[in-house]
């Protein structure tokens, strides 16, 4: 009987399994680098232990110091999470070695599909040997682990050497293991999974479909389950394959097997050993706990003959601290606030005032909502993430929504290459037009207990905000009779709430503010100084660093007095996991080049100036 569980990990899924094993008496026992030091997974365990001596981003692949923490704590198991080790067969056996319970597949299953090609190859396929003119596109992916990590689509033959350096370079840095392979890139297919749970005792139970088509640079950002329109005779064959890959191996414990669907053809890419992240949204509907069934079936008992009956319709949002319009690039800074509506589900590794730093995944929590129906979990999803209060840097919060209110998604037309498509018209900011007048206001009243008047009446008041790269000025003038502005009526103000009638409509502004930023409802601002300092201005050309990271490498032959065009790749960053490549941002000469390879460097440094003819 399992008494002590160590995670393997980090972040949201550590927290999610130490919920199960609450749940069930299980003492936890959680692992953490120096960064996490005061994480939410450290402080929710029953026990945490710092692993000394490695840096931040390689600290959870140290299996030889998790081991140790386990038995130096008592604990009985290890859950390996998703990422990092968890589909590492050494790990597991490193673990089983030491007399501890792995909860998770046998060695020699991780073995034969952790490595993506020696899966096709136990599936009937094989990767292309030599790439030729015909294959195009193809993808390049890392043999191991998965995220979008070690991923690269090459359209041009003349691009492929510098795919499979950038590839075998973040897969290196991801996962321990640089070994990629080149595959056939099947263009607006459909990812569709299989959930699969199997005992020891030979049952093999397939737990519904996924469609995972939305995604970002190959990693997922809305999941749901079932995946809509497949036909029963197609969701047959992805069952069968799923089982045939399951029992090929061997399989024990939860996992899933990946396909893209083109038409009614099925095609294979992996097999995941490990629970998935968008794991919730089969709890949903299949009314389980997955990482429960992982520990009854890690004690040896036995899966019922036939899995439950689903019903209903989930959807999950992963809520990322990036910024969709420039690149996806991952943002830092303090979570003030998170919470979100009752009516969904919450999986998070964040809590209010926490740091979100640089050296992991982005993600900040999971949403999930269920429905009978899937127009009904779509509605109530995208109102969560609408009304949900989220105080910090920039997120994804907006894309989600209206990701899931677009026709396509909603008719259930879309594929993977829905963001290729749309991006642009997903990301153009709307801000609240009204939302720098709030600010102002309740500044203004959080500042003065005289609510802003004065005895100037000629003079209005005048702040300025940034609001999605745009600087508005605002203008307004206290007088004896109220505000005075432009077809806007002041009903309430305080430091912390604003209501603006607008032609005879009235709206309510929630108003909080940390330092200079600002959110007033969804929309996020930034209080900036009437009189700019020109000394904080940049020459035209400048190149700053858009995300805090580290320089992993620069653009070849790339000097001082160079030409460049605009677009051109000047060097990449290393940020969360990610290599984000760095291009000129005009035609000219490059007069200036600060970064070098290895250098840490903060949001917004220079890193190089390119002059325009």
């Amino acid at each position: 009987m399992i008494t002590s569980v160590l995670v393997a990990n980090r972040g949201e899924i550590a927290c999610r399994v130490f919920r199960t094993c609450r749940e069930w008496g299980i003492r936890t026992v959680a692992v953490h680098s120096d960064a996490d030091d005061n994480a939410l997974h450290t402080r929710v365990a029953d026990t945490a232990v710092r692993l000394p001596g490695a840096a931040p981003s390689d600290t959870y692949l140290r299996g030889d110091l998790i081991v140790k923490a386990a038995l130096a704590t008592g604990a009985d198991a290890v859950h390996p999470g998703y990422g990092f080790l968890s589909e590492n067969p050494d790990f597991a056996r490193a673990v089983l070695d030491a007399g501890l319970l792995w909860i998770g597949p046998p060695p020699e299953a991780i073995e034969a599909m952790a490595s993506k090609t020696r899966a096709k190859e136990l599936m009937g396929l094989a990767p292309l040997d030599e790439v030729t003119e015909a294959d195009l596109p193809v993808l390049v992916k890392a043999a191991a682990g998965g995220g979008g990590r070690g991923m690269r689509v090459v359209r041009r033959l003349a691009d492929l050497d510098a795919a499979l350096e950038a590839a075998r370079a973040e897969a290196h840095s991801a996962f321990g293991d640089g070994e990629v392979f080149v595959e056939p890139y099947i263009e607006n297919g459909r990812h569709v999974e299989v959930q699969i749970l199997a005992d020891t005792h030979g049952t093999v139970w397939t737990l519904g479909t996924r469609d995972c088509s939305l995604q970002r640079r190959h990693q997922k950002v809305i999941e749901e389950a079932p995946a809509p329109g497949l036909t029963p005779e197609l969701t047959d064959s992805l069952y069968e394959m799923a089982v045939r890959a399951a029992r090929a191996v061997g399989y024990v414990g939860a996992g899933t097997v990946e396909f893209l669907v083109a038409g009614d053809k099925a095609h294979f890419l992996e097999m995941n050993t490990r629970l998935q992240v968008e794991h919730p949204v089969t709890e949903a509907v299949f009314g389980l706990d997955l990482v429960a069934e992982q520990l009854r079936v890690a004690e040896g008992h036995a899966l019922p003959d036939d899995p439950p009956h689903a019903r209903g319709h989930a959807i999950e949002a992963r809520l990322y601290a990036e910024d969709p319009a420039q690149g996806w690039a991952p943002q830092t800074g303090t979570l003030h606030r998170l919470a979100v509506p009752d009516s969904v589900r919450l999986d998070t590794g964040f809590t209010d005032g926490d740091t979100i730093g640089v050296h992991y995944d982005p993600m900040l929590a999971k949403l999930v909502a269920y429905a009978p129906t899937r127009t009904a979990a779509i509605r109530k999803l995208a109102g969560a993430l609408e009304h949900a209060t989220i105080h910090g840097p920039r997120t994804n919060r907006d894309l989600l929504v209206r990701s899931l209110r677009h026709e396509e998604f909603t008719s259930a037309a879309m594929d993977t290459g829905f963001y290729a498509r749309h991006l642009t018209a997903l990301t153009t900011p709307v801000p609240d037009p009204h939302a720098p007048l709030a600010a102002a206001l309740a500044d203004t009243h959080g500042r003065s207990r005289f609510g802003g008047w004065r005895n100037v009446p000629s003079q209005p008041q005048v702040k300025r905000y940034a609001v999605a790269d745009e600087e508005i000025e605002v203008r307004y003038r206290y007088t004896r009779a109220g505000l005075e502005a432009d077809g806007v009526r002041v009903v309430h103000a305080d430091a912390g709430r604003v209501v603006l009638e607008v032609d005879g409509v009235r709206r309510n502004f929630e108003v909080a503010r940390y330092g200079d930023e600002i959110h007033v409802n969804a929309t996020r601002l930034t209080a900036l100084p009437r009189f700019p300092d020109p000394k904080a201005q940049h020459a035209p050309g400048s190149l700053l660093a858009p995300m805090p990271g580290t320089v992993v490498r620069v653009a070849e032959g790339l000097t001082v007095g160079a030409p460049v065009r605009a677009g051109q790749p000047l060097l990449w960053l290393e940020a969360m996991k990610m290599e984000h490549k760095i291009a000129a941002p005009v035609t000219g000469t490059l007069t200036a080049l600060h970064a070098v390879p290895g250098q840490q460097v903060t949001l917004g440094s220079l890193l190089a100036v390119v002059q325009e003819p």
